[in-house]
Formats: C-alpha cells, structure tokens, sequence
C-alpha cells in the first residue's frame, strides 16, 4: 500500500519523529493530524507541512485516511484504537498496546471482526542492532540460549519531559513505559514467554518536577516505579528484566543472551542502533558484529511502513499486535505475580517476526 493517506492523532512530543518518518518511508503519506489540543496539531502541521490539522472525530470521519497512528497517551490508547477501527481503518500505536490485558484483546478482537490491521511500538527490534543480534542467535553464534539480563534503571521522567506527570499514572511506571523495548526484543531474540514472576515497590510517593514549563509542581505517584520480573520462555530459556525510576547510578548490561557456546551484548533496545559484541567460550575477547541493516538513527515509523508494506503484499507485519498483546500480558503479568505471590501464567503466543531483507522492508 504505498503512499497510504496517514491520519496522526495526538501531537505531543513523540509525534515530530513519526512526521519526519513520512520523508524516509514512501508507505507513509501524513495527510492529516489531530489533537485534543486543537493549536497544537495546527502548530504540528504548520511545522511539517501536513495538509489538514482537525479535531479527533474529524480525522475518524475522514474516509480518505487509510490507517491511524496513535499516539496519544497511554490512557486512551485502547479508546482511540477502537474508535479508529469501528472507523473502517488500520491502525499502529504506540506503546504499550493498552494499559490493560483485556483492552488490548478488546483491540485485537475489533480488528479481526473489521479485517483489519493492528500493529504497535516498538519498532526499534526493526533496527541495525537488534537484527544483527537476532542474525547472531539464529546463526547459533552462542549456541543455545539459555539465559539473558536486562536493565532498565534511571530515575524517571521529571528531570527532561515537557509534561512527565502521566509517567507515573495508572498504566505507565518504568515498566508500562520501557518494559515494552525490552520483552520486545526478548521475544524476538527468545520466543514466546511461558510464565512470569515479579516483586514491585514504589519508592518515592511523590516526585517534583524540575523540567520547563511544570517546573516545582508535585506528582503524585500511583504505581510501582522499581519492578523486578523473572521469565520463563516456551524455549526452557530464563531471562531476568528489572525496570525502574528508582535508581540514580548503575553499571549493568542493557541486554545480554547468555548460550551454551558464547555471550551476545546487545544495544539499548529503545535505540535502532549501537554496538553487537559476541565472545564464544574459546575466545579470549569479545568481537564486534558488523551491522547487517542501515537503520541506525532514530527510525521509528518504519514499524507502520513494514505494516503498510505487508499489507499490500497479503503477508504477515513484524511490528504486531499479536506481538505488542504478548508483550501487555507480561507486563500486567509481572504486577499480578507481586500482589499474588504467585508465577502468571501466559495465556497468549506469538511469532517470532522473520529478519528484514539487508535492504528495504
């Protein structure tokens, strides 16, 4: 579907890297935005040149638009992604797909009714360090996996964001926020997630905002900000994954697999590019892995072009809401796990998304 007319619907900060996907990505063709904050989708629009700036429920009733890119925030993802399918049109969110398991199966559901398509952030595992690492695995550079660690540890959002006070609402916290860069690409370096465990705290019951223009405000803080998660893969492979805003300093591996054979040190999973390392058992240091795609700067969107992409072609998209719903149910599985005491068990699959050509989607 190239050239495919894209409606934007929520124009906050992450929104101009989305509108610049438009000049790399000929799937994407931006005809439309709109906001709850009408002037800000004006200025958005204004700003890159986008024809029409309109309220939400004039970007829906907009027949000519083929697919919705929602980014509002986490709260009304499931909403709007409804609304936009009840519509007649695809859709691709950012993350994470909803703030609860059930909306996002709610999401998915109405998309099959309708024979249409879901797809959601991250699109960051479609990059030149994620791929090369996923090349690693399958190539059977480590041998089997058997493990991996990975960290998210910072201390939140309040220092650098325009408006950080949803960050620590219901369905947000380091986990909802950035947990879905990571169990993203543990799914797709590992496979589908059989079970879960978690312990959750939240450290500071408030946080002062010292970013423009909310500066001194107080945030008050609804969900656990320090989550520490273990799982267990369909594969027999165990990854432990710890997100938190809770942390000032660290030194630890943003992402490690751990196989029979070797180590594989992979990149920020929130980036699209960054240093692949392996060193196998018999090798006195690691070796640095030649890229094997050319995305390496911020590239997000290229998730919604691949959907487009796929579509026109009758094939399976990467970037899925069957992978983004996976990802959901660990999340939520990890906090059910803490009040429980108890493992969750997984009640949803996916796929692995097959690897990129070298070039082009």
């Amino acid at each position: 579907m190239k050239h495919a007319r894209v409606g934007i619907i929520g124009c906050g900060n992450i929104s101009g890297i989305y509108c610049q996907a438009a000049a790399r990505y000929e799937q994407l063709n931006i005809v439309a935005c709109a906001d709850i904050d009408l002037p800000r989708a004006q200025a958005r629009a204004r700003e890159y040149h986008i024809e029409r700036a309109c309220t939400v429920d004039e970007i829906l009733a907009d027949e000519r638009i083929d697919l919705i890119i929602n980014l509002t925030i986490p709260q009304a993802h499931a909403e709007v992604s409804i609304r936009a399918l009840e519509a007649g049109k695809h859709v691709y969110t950012e993350k994470p797909l909803a703030i609860s398991f059930a909306d996002g199966r709610r999401i998915l559901d109405t998309a099959r009714a309708r024979g249409l398509r879901v797809g959601s952030a991250p699109d960051t595992f479609l990059g030149a360090g994620l791929q090369t690492g996923r090349k690693a695995v399958d190539d059977g550079l480590i041998g089997r996996p058997v493990a991996a660690t990975a960290f998210m540890l910072g201390h939140g959002h309040e220092h650098w964001h325009p408006d950080p006070a949803f960050f620590y609402q219901r369905g947000a916290g380091p986990m909802f926020d950035m947990g879905p860069y990571y169990l993203t690409a543990l799914i797709q370096l590992l496979g589908p997630i059989r079970r879960v465990t978690g312990a959750t705290q939240t450290t500071f019951a408030q946080r002062v905002i010292t970013s423009e223009p909310k500066r001194g405000e107080t945030i008050q803080v609804e969900v656990p900000t320090h989550i520490a998660g273990v799982l267990e893969f369909a594969s027999g492979a165990i990854a432990t994954l710890v997100t938190s805003f809770d942390v000032w300093h660290a030194q630890v591996p943003l992402l490690e697999i751990y196989g029979s054979e070797g180590t594989l040190s992979l990149p920020d999973p929130n980036h699209f590019s960054g240093t692949v390392r392996v060193r196998r058992m018999d090798q006195p240091e690691s070796q640095e892995l030649a890229h094997i795609r050319p995305e390496v700067d911020n590239d997000r969107g290229i998730g919604a072009a691949e959907m487009l992409e796929a579509h026109e072609k009758g094939r399976s998209h990467r970037a899925s809401g069957e992978v983004a719903l996976h990802v959901l149910e660990a999340m939520e599985g990890f906090h059910l796990a803490a009040q429980s005491g108890r493992h969750y068990e997984m009640t949803t699959s996916c796929e692995r998304s097959p690897l990129l050509p070298p070039v082009g989607l």
